[in-house]
């Protein structure tokens, strides 16, 4: 606890999980919700499809702001709106309330995922910013491993409307935080003015520049896989095995351990083998897993155990995927990483709710469809590696 990078590294991991805990907590409600509103199943849906939605378009905004007038304003621009559509979304006497309610939430929440990784870019870069990223990973990993048994735990206490109440004091505490804790990390000569020709023409940049498109493209794609399993999971879990809101918790659980167990090593291998090489081979672990245990399942070797098994070792390849690609798409960019962080998060949600949207119509609440539509997210991130990479490591020394 002695080191200054892991103490910043754990502070943004707290504050980066309020948005992922912000989705997750709220997934065992999304029946209830139904019910209480009035609504269907699929429009209850739509309060994750709006907060994803907004929450990617929105790190456009907080990314340049960052650059320009530091990384706390927008921390705590973002953040407070995120607490005030926290309270409206508490009190939705609508499903199409509750929708707005969440996209502005989302909206909020988006200054949690782009700013943090600028703050990283100030401070460390290489296999250092692995091991800082992989620090929050640990945190934002125990978000879905809690979030949906604190969910159900609140909702036995009382309701979903409870739940906003929870996130609301997370987000006013988040607050706290960064007011009072988390110093500024850009120095004044170091801030660019938002100039929309500049914004403009670091845009391009990033857009004709293959390597980050690839490696956001490995992001997005690896990220589409959890907002498919999402999507799905918790009416497979329920419907086809069965399982309560408490078993399919732990299960939901389960599954995350594989990604927050092998982040916590990005950042070793990734200094000792460097980070294209691991990244590599991860990536090609992940959608050669995902298609294994596609195969498996269409001959009939679908059960729980063969699920959540198979799902473990996919999501701890992509741990290993998802700290190196973000460090190693803004290490060439300093002078403009809160842009290139911004961007490539918006990017990544926007392709993860396209996927969701080219998936959904073949899905059938069943691991027969889940399992393939998440073979297809990971054999396309290994395409993004094979086309943006020089060489795609499989043995190589």
């Amino acid at each position: 606890m002695r080191d200054p990078l892991f103490r910043m590294a754990l502070l943004l991991g707290l504050l980066s999980a309020v948005g992922p805990f912000a989705i997750d907590m709220y997934l065992p409600a999304l029946p209830e919700v139904a019910q209480d509103l009035a609504t269907t199943e699929a429009r209850a849906a739509l309060t994750l499809t709006s907060y994803f939605i907004a929450f990617g378009i929105a790190q456009m905004l907080y990314g340049p702001m960052a650059d320009a007038v530091g990384r706390k304003i927008p921390l705590v621009l973002g953040v407070s709106i995120f607490l005030v559509a926290t309270v409206a979304a508490s009190m939705a006497p609508s499903i199409q309330w509750l929708i707005a309610a969440r996209a502005v939430q989302g909206f909020g929440a988006a200054t949690l995922m782009a700013v943090p990784r600028a703050v990283i870019r100030d401070m460390a870069t290489g296999p250092e910013a692995a091991r800082m990223m992989a620090a929050i990973m640990i945190v934002i990993s125990v978000s879905p491993m809690l979030a949906p048994l604190t969910g159900s735990m609140v909702m036995a206490m009382g309701g979903w409307r409870e739940i906003f109440a929870v996130l609301a004091g997370a987000g006013l505490i988040s607050l706290l935080l960064i007011i009072f804790v988390l110093p500024e990390t850009l120095a004044r000569e170091h801030r660019q003015p938002v100039r929309l020709d500049a914004m403009i023409r670091g845009a391009r940049r990033l857009l004709t520049d293959r390597r980050f498109m690839g490696l956001t493209m490995i992001g997005g794609f690896g990220m589409a896989s959890f907002f498919v399993f999402l999507a799905s999971a918790s009416f497979v879990y329920t419907r086809q095995y069965g399982l309560g809101p408490t078993g399919f918790s732990l299960a939901f659980a389960v599954n995350a351990l594989g990604f927050f167990s092998a982040s916590q090593f990005a950042g070793r291998l990734a200094q000792r083998f460097g980070m294209e090489r691991v990244i590599s081979l991860a990536i090609t672990g992940f959608a050669g897993v995902a298609l294994m245990l596609t195969g498996l399942v269409w001959l009939g070797f679908d059960s729980l155990v063969t699920i959540m098994a198979g799902l473990f070792l996919a999501n701890a390849c992509l741990g290993l995927v998802m700290p190196t690609a973000m460090v190693m798409s803004l290490d060439p960019h300093p002078d403009i990483a809160g842009l290139a962080s911004s961007l490539g998060g918006t990017i990544q949600m926007l392709t993860g709710g396209a996927m969701i949207a080219a998936t959904g119509p073949f899905l059938d609440n069943s691991s027969a469809t889940m399992v393939p539509a998440i073979a297809l997210c990971a054999v396309l991130a290994w395409v993004a590696a094979a086309a943006s990479l020089p060489r795609l490591r499989i043995g190589a020394a």
